[in-house]
């Protein structure tokens, strides 16, 4: 099996982060990996049709021991995305993600939070790797008003009994976060960058330590501590100047207060919502203006909320808009999984799980990124009497890369007559049911 020249083509441009024998063998496990039925190494070389071809350890020294480096092979990739992206603020979203595994022995592994299977009022914790991935947020223009996120870079979360188990200082998710951060703001020293996160990298170990180029969107709690920017000292005034200026409300109080009734369409949904907003610095960041949102739904929604953005320059809905994009990288994670198997990867040596699965979400993201220069020409939604969709799902571009490979490979092989249609109809309609 062999993928369409237009995705062989974006491939190429990753070229320069490995040598041509290492990434010639990336090429053929990235064909196996769109094909298999399982994302393991082997699997993916009978996807490929190479099982009978060479050994499968050279495929697996592609991951444990080739010399690549995945930051480098994550800013390759985003030198893709950036000609889509145009001249403006990039949006990118920082969250973690759990993939469950087996084997006490994989490196890495340990109990951690499965937001899956718990709810408020229970807690449950999965065996697994955790991972902090940092995606750009692309508004694609063939869907206005939507957004995908797409995945560059990772770094894996080590426990504190994990951490011990390998001898390895421990290190937060937010020092990961910010470590990703720096990483990028490093590579595009000359754009402008504004970062979606959720209340778990929104605390003063992100906010404090943002690198210049970047601005953070986040979540608040309701009874956060707010004050003015600290005054200016007077001259004569003896002591050391005030760090903080005068208390003001909280979010909680400020909606206790007179508040101004607007719809806003977030989430697909359209919610009446009383909305209050201010400039204020946090306790932690006295010196840092902030903008800072309160809202309450009014009938339904999710009841009363608190926000902040470092852009204070932006709107109280253009807060609650942003941050709603951050919900895209959520699909991101499902979609990685779902279809291009980021927790099946079965590799246990430190390199080996460091690697291998976050080139499922770099996939994802070159999918993706081919799908809206190329293959969105070559798409046939499904016409069912009961779903037709109007706009492809990353499933539906998944299938229309898997299609047009097979049709490009069959176009080769010179069929000729009245039948060659119906063979590539039936082969396509194989591929279909495949997927």
């Amino acid at each position: 099996m062999e993928i369409v020249a237009s995705f062989a083509y974006l491939l190429q441009e990753l070229s320069p982060v490995m040598t041509a024998p290492t990434f010639a063998r990336f090429n053929e496990l990235v064909t196996g990996w769109l094909f298999a039925s399982r994302r393991t190494v082997t699997g993916m070389l009978r996807a490929a049709g190479l099982a009978g071809c060479c050994h499968h350890a050279g495929y697996h020294r592609l991951f444990s021991s080739a010399r690549w480096s995945l930051d480098q092979l994550g800013l390759a990739v985003l030198r893709l995305i950036l000609p889509l992206l145009g001249a403006g603020v990039i949006f990118v979203a920082v969250d973690d993600t759990l993939a469950r595994k087996r084997g006490s022995k994989m490196f890495g592994t340990g109990m951690h939070h499965d937001p899956l299977l718990s709810s408020r009022g229970r807690k449950v914790l999965n065996w697994g790797h955790n991972w902090v991935v940092l995606s750009v947020i692309f508004p694609s223009p063939l869907r206005p008003g939507h957004y995908f996120s797409l995945p560059i870079l990772f770094r894996l979360y080590l426990n504190r009994k994990s951490a011990a188990r390998e001898r390895r200082a421990y290190r937060a998710r937010t020092d990961l976060a910010l470590e990703l951060l720096a990483l990028l703001g490093k590579a595009q020293p000359n754009r402008r960058f504004h970062v979606l996160a959720d209340s778990a990298y929104g605390g003063q170990s992100v906010l404090c330590y943002l690198p210049q180029n970047f601005d953070l969107t986040s979540r608040l709690v309701l009874d956060a501590r707010l004050y003015e920017l600290p005054p200016a000292r007077q001259p004569g005034v003896r002591g050391r100047p005030r760090r903080r200026g005068a208390k003001l409300p909280t979010p909680a109080q400020m909606l206790a207060e007179r508040c101004a009734n607007v719809t806003l369409d977030l989430y697909g949904r359209h919610d009446r919502v009383r909305l209050a907003s201010a400039h204020a610095c946090q306790r932690a960041a006295p010196e840092r203006l902030l903008r800072i949102v309160a809202v309450e739904a009014l009938k339904g929604g999710r009841g009363r909320q608190a926000f902040y953005s470092t852009d204070t320059q932006a709107d109280a809905s253009d807060v609650l808009a942003w941050y709603a994009r951050r919900w895209s990288i959520e699909v991101a994670f499902h979609d990685s999984k779902q279809y291009l198997g980021f927790e099946e990867p079965q590799g246990w040596t430190h390199r080996a799980a460091k690697r291998t699965a976050p080139v499922a979400m770099l996939l994802y993201t070159i999918i993706v990124v081919w799908f809206h220069q190329e293959g969105h020409t070559q798409w046939k939604p499904e016409q069912t009497s009961w779903y037709q969709p109007q706009h492809a799902s990353f499933g539906g571009m998944l299938a229309t890369l898997r299609r047009e490979s097979l049709r490009e490979r069959v176009i080769c092989w010179g069929l000729q007559g009245p039948g060659s249609q119906k063979i590539l109809q039936t082969l396509e309609n194989a591929l279909a049911l495949a997927v």
